[in-house]
């Protein structure tokens, strides 16, 4: 019998370690790498190595495959030049090989671009009879039937399970690049198969990675519904949270029923609480509704015990210092649970990034090398307003304001108050631990204590 062929996963990480993506404190599992393991035929071998949680050393294999976002491309590149030079071939796929696959292919033999579902199985074949391609475009393809990704191979360190059940997203927002990678049509997953997917999932906490899990549509919240009478039917007890818009809060069933299926916490993407701004970056519907109604939104979810994971970008177009000075001051009096605050960074793939090229208004172009410095924590453009330390400093001193560690503390008490649920705030709380680590960089990641920290403050107070 011959001798099985093996495939070699690797998630890389930004050796830096700074930023948004600063891998160190990563929290939840490469799910990308998961599918396609379930996608690889059972005559191969499969193993995962995951630098959020080991440091690398050779291993034997016969083909290697990278996933990557922006800031950790190069580490990829740099790893796979090592097996190269033995002459093993190398596949990336993800976000940022796909925005820029040329690039990618003079670092690595093989490039996906888009999804892979579609052209794993022909990659695969086509790597048995020598009959490789540079580049395999997957199209946008109906989930039905979306391998369950094997979680075995995931480290057992991470926090959360994440789940994903559907693709897409209709807005353009101009820093982001969703829509390119994944389609501006929402394709779902039947529920069904998502509750199966869900039921495997090992953790107690789960992240629901959908960039809008309810969608914009009467249709897409009724199968938001769907889902969330699944999970309690099924009798699945897990705390969850996800990503939507602020039109979450338009129906009141929605909110009923994701909390009681176990949502703890939505991220929305608030971005700015000024129209201008809004308007700057094309976020159409929250610029449609208007910042006034964000008071509204959190407090429709908080009725419900959930909490608000509000992001906001600092470095508009139109930020001035006291522009900034006064997004802090809203943050800080605002009743949101969690904050993340992230430096505006002109990802490829973007309207953003094009623009910015186009009016030689990128301080880092040695690209690749450059791409580590893209990470949403560093300012990699020159501002309209400011200079771009300027605009550093005036990050960096409102982000301290932000995240003081009494402000903190303050903010999981006021969480408990409104949401008047220990475990929504606790939750809230340590994200706000995580992202305060990952700004002032202490080396600390986050873990199941970290989680419920929160909860010593809600004891010790009943204590008093």
């Amino acid at each position: 019998m011959s001798k099985p062929f093996k495939l070699l996963l690797i998630n890389p990480i930004n050796q830096h370690r700074k930023g948004l993506l600063r891998d160190k404190h990563a929290i939840y599992p490469p799910l990308s790498l998961g599918i396609i393991a379930a996608l690889t035929p059972s005559h191969w071998h499969v193993e995962m190595l995951d630098e959020n949680f080991e440091d690398f050393s050779f291993r034997e294999a016969d083909l290697v495959a990278f996933t990557s976002f922006t800031s950790t491309v190069n580490r990829a590149y740099e790893l796979s030049a090592i097996y190269r030079a033995r002459g093993i071939k190398t596949v990336i796929g993800g976000i940022h090989a796909s925005m820029m696959p040329e690039e990618a292919s003079a670092h690595c033999d093989v490039v996906v671009i888009n999804e892979a579902e579609g052209v794993w199985a022909k990659l695969i074949h086509d790597f048995e009879n020598n009959q490789l391609q540079t580049f395999y475009r997957g199209k946008w393809q109906s989930l039905e039937g979306l391998p369950v990704a094997r979680r075995n191979l995931f480290h057992p360190g991470y926090v959360f399970g994440s789940l994903q059940t559907s693709r897409g997203c209709p807005m353009k927002c101009d820093f982001c690049s969703v829509h390119t990678f994944n389609g501006s049509k929402y394709r779902q997953r039947p529920i069904n198969e998502v509750l199966d997917e869900f039921e495997t999932i090992p953790q107690q906490r789960i992240f629901v990675v959908d960039d809008n899990l309810i969608g914009y549509s009467k249709q897409s919240a009724e199968r938001a519904k769907e889902f969330f009478r699944g999970i309690i039917a099924r009798g699945i007890k897990k705390d969850w949270f996800c990503q939507a818009s602020i039109n979450v809060a338009d129906d009141e069933e929605v909110l009923q029923l994701a909390a009681a299926s176990g949502c703890r916490l939505i991220l929305l993407g608030l971005e700015s609480e000024k129209m201008e701004a809004l308007k700057d970056v094309h976020k159409t519907l929250n610029a449609k509704r208007g910042v006034g109604q964000y008071a509204e939104v959190f407090e429709r979810l908080h009725k419900h015990g959930i909490g608000v994971l509000g992001t906001f970008i600092m470095g508009m177009e139109s930020d001035a210092e006291q522009d900034l000075a006064n997004r802090a001051d809203y943050i800080i009096d605002s009743t949101i649970d969690a904050i993340q605050t992230t430096i505006m960074t002109p990802l490829p793939g973007t309207g953003l990034f094009s623009r910015y090229l186009k009016e030689n208004r990128l301080l880092y172009t040695n690209f690749p090398s450059d791409w580590s410095k893209y990470h949403f924590g560093e300012v990699v453009f020159k501002p309209l307003t400011m200079s771009s330390a300027q605009l550093s400093e005036c990050i960096r001193l409102q982000a301290g304001r932000m995240y003081e560690p009494k402000s903190l503390k303050r903010r999981f008490m006021q969480s408990l108050k409104l949401t008047g649920n220990a475990v929504t705030a606790s939750w809230a709380y340590a994200s706000n631990l995580q992202y305060r680590n990952i700004l002032f960089e202490h080396e600390k990641r986050l873990t199941i204590d970290d989680m419920m920290i929160g909860q010593q403050f809600s004891d010790n107070k009943e204590n008093a």
